[in-house]
């Protein structure tokens, strides 16, 4: 992973912060007028946005140094390794041979940070992988590298 991928999960968490305790405003406008919930909360309706805050920022300054010292990827002869998951762990193991397609993307904060994901699918979904947080170079050269390996180790049982 590239050190940059902390940067990404900061800001892609910083973003889902954002738009939770936004929506949490926009719901406290309408609380004065609902005569269903408590006195205490229609008295105070900014108590909505602060408890979502409260609840949604430990996440977003915890999970990306975590996620970093997790995410992990290896590629030797003929498998690809991939470990992810912050909160609860998963090991991927793709034999190399199985690979159907290879895939590398960039969303927005991805191309503004030099980085890529790439993607990993097989016929089965079980057997599929992610690599997220990849220098592009990196992601490029590790998706044309496996699209070569695949072609040259592919058997008839694929």
């Amino acid at each position: 992973m590239s050190r940059r991928a902390l940067t990404l999960w900061f800001i892609e968490g910083v973003v889902g912060f954002v738009f939770m305790v936004g929506g949490a405003a926009l719901l406290s406008l309408w609380i004065g007028s609902w005569t269903w919930l408590p006195a205490w909360l229609t008295d105070r309706p900014w108590l909505v946005p602060v408890a979502v805050a409260v609840v949604l920022l430990p996440p977003v300054i915890i999970e990306p140094p975590l996620r970093f010292a997790v995410h992990r990827w290896e590629l030797s002869a003929d498998v690809v390794y991939a470990r992810s998951g912050w909160l609860s762990r998963e090991w991927v193991f793709v034999p190399v041979s199985r690979i159907q397609t290879v895939d590398k993307a960039q969303g927005w904060f991805e191309r503004a940070l030099g980085l890529a994901t790439v993607e990993i699918r097989t016929a089965s979904y079980a057997g599929s992988s992610t690599i997220k947080g990849l220098d592009y170079a990196v992601a490029a050269r590790l998706a044309e590298d496996l699209s070569h390996r695949a072609q040259q180790l592919r058997d008839d049982a694929t």
